[in-house]
């Protein structure tokens, strides 16, 4: 189990924002991203880059995007941001639009960006869990649900 308190600190967190298009959206992830030392300002660009190159693919699931790039220069370090937005965003995806959540990933190397995505991805799958991280108040909530 990673630990989410190093991978997912408080400032690496935004609720309840809101987002003007899934560009906004992407970029609000980057923010924090940023903020929190994992990334530099170029991989919010290459994020956004990647969408505009293959599409929306990364709407994984019914409203929620996992944002991410290829590890690189402009990742400092392996992390996560966790953007919930106010008002949920169209991406393009027919199946999982709108996104109302959207998952900043950076990875120093795959393996851990391996390692993050799949300790994400088995909450995320959790039907009980999505719901009550769709109502957490604070990143303190959000990280315990994550860990149960």
């Amino acid at each position: 189990m990673p630990d989410f308190k190093a991978f997912l600190p408080d400032s690496s967190f935004a609720l309840d924002v809101p987002a003007s298009d899934w560009r906004d959206a992407i970029r609000k992830a980057g923010d924090r991203l940023v903020a929190s030392g994992f990334t530099t300002d170029a991989y919010t660009d290459q994020m956004i880059e990647t969408v505009e190159k293959m599409g929306p693919y990364i709407v994984i699931a019914p409203g929620l995007a996992l944002a991410h790039s290829r590890p690189g220069d402009a990742v400092l370090g392996t992390g996560l941001s966790w953007v919930r937005l106010s008002t949920p965003v169209e991406f393009g995806n027919k199946a999982n639009d709108p996104v109302s959540l959207v998952i900043g990933l950076a990875g120093r190397d795959e393996q851990e960006h391996l390692q993050v995505m799949s300790a994400i991805a088995g909450a995320l799958t959790n039907k009980e869990k999505t719901a009550e991280l769709a109502q957490a108040q604070t990143p303190e909530q959000i990280r315990s649900i994550l860990e149960s």
